[in-house]
C-alpha cells in the first residue's frame, strides 16, 4: 500500500510533465507545417541510381 503513495503522485507528475511539454510544443508552432518536413526531404533526395553502389 505504501508503493501507491509514491506510484500514483509520480504518474500523476510524469503525466502532468508530458501535458505540459505538448502544450508548450503547442504554443511554439511545432504543429504548423506537418507536410513541408517530408516534402523537403524529397526534394532534396539525390536522384535515383540504375547500377547498385560499390563500396570502395
Amino acid at each position: 500500500m505504501t508503493a501507491l503513495a509514491w506510484l500514483v503522485p509520480a504518474a500523476l507528475a510524469l503525466g502532468g510533465l508530458a501535458l505540459a511539454a505538448f502544450l508548450w510544443s503547442l504554443g511554439n508552432a511545432q504543429y504548423d507545417d506537418l507536410d513541408g518536413a517530408g516534402w523537403r526531404a524529397l526534394d532534396d533526395a539525390p536522384p535515383p541510381t540504375d547500377q547498385p553502389e560499390t563500396p570502395s
